[in-house]
């Protein structure tokens, strides 16, 4: 019989430095492992506010090493202290001049797993990410955790279904999708292209996103994180758009198995006919 796996998320407000933010996502962590979760993912770059507003070369200092830097060091702590699979976004320096948009993913006894980077880097205005972060290089893992197969997407990721696809062929039966997405530029696409991500692919989606406004700029994060199922269905009632709050929601992985019996989508797939997805 599958598990049926309690998974958490956190959207939060910007403190005002890291060492708050940081403090304020470890008493959350605890306050889900007491409610019996045994996994939890944060917000993009969740130790630090949302630099990629503005372009300013003082902001390369919110950049750490994965996974030596302090903030993944003190977050695989948390994990032995809970006992819970943490995911973990920040922003990744892994040599002078190469900086990533990245996201650790550490077991439930503290070991790390690795990270993923972002593939996918905007550059419009009030999401300058490319001015900060190459294009992520180390593919699409799906890290095998004490709770199940986790994968992460990372924000403006969500817009390109190649990457939900091959993250569902690499076995993913959870998805963590951190976000920082403005009231008003795609809102709209929130409630729309998770779920029908999970549909596509058949499994879980946890889609974070931060929440209130910060000092780099107008962006209004309008929160309303959720998970969804493989049908597409919110498991639970989404966040609420203006304030902070920690979702608990169980998630019944054998709910994937029974829908790809049902759908059958990747019985189906052509990926014979698919070669001129790839064309440059």
């Amino acid at each position: 019989m599958a598990p049926v796996v309690r998974a958490a998320l956190v959207q939060a407000t910007w403190t005002g430095d890291t060492e708050s933010m940081i403090a304020k996502h470890e008493e959350y962590a605890r306050e889900a492992a007491r409610a019996g979760a045994k996994v939890i993912g944060f917000q993009e770059v969740f130790n630090a506010p949302y630099f990629c507003q503005v372009q300013e070369a003082e902001h390369y200092r919110w950049a750490e090493a994965v996974p030596d830097g302090p903030t993944v060091s003190r977050m695989r702590a948390l994990a032995r202290e809970t006992g819970m699979v943490v995911v973990v976004p920040v922003f990744e320096v892994e040599q002078e001049g190469f900086y990533y948009n990245t996201a650790a993913v550490i077991d439930a006894d503290g070991s790390y797993l690795g990270k993923y980077r972002k593939h996918h880097i905007p550059q419009v205005k009030g999401f300058w990410e490319k001015y900060y972060f190459k294009p992520g290089n180390l593919g699409w893992p799906v890290f095998d955790t004490a709770v199940g197969r986790i994968g992460v997407y990372i924000c403006y990721d969500r817009h390109f279904p190649e990457g939900w696809r091959q993250l569902g062929l690499n076995g993913a039966q959870l998805v963590y999708n951190p976000s920082a997405t403005s009231r008003g530029l795609s809102a709209y696409l929130w409630q729309l292209e998770q779920p029908a991500a999970a549909v596509a692919n058949e499994y879980f989606v946890a889609a974070i996103n931060r929440v209130g406004q910060e000092e780099y700029g107008d962006n209004d994060f309008y929160g309303t994180s959720y998970f969804v199922d493989p049908r597409g269905q919110f498991v639970g009632d989404p966040a609420d758009d203006k304030t902070e709050e920690l979702l608990v929601r169980d998630l019944d992985f054998g709910l994937i198995e029974e829908v790809r019996n049902q759908w059958a989508f990747y019985r189906d797939r052509r990926p014979d006919a698919y070669e001129g997805l790839t064309a440059p």
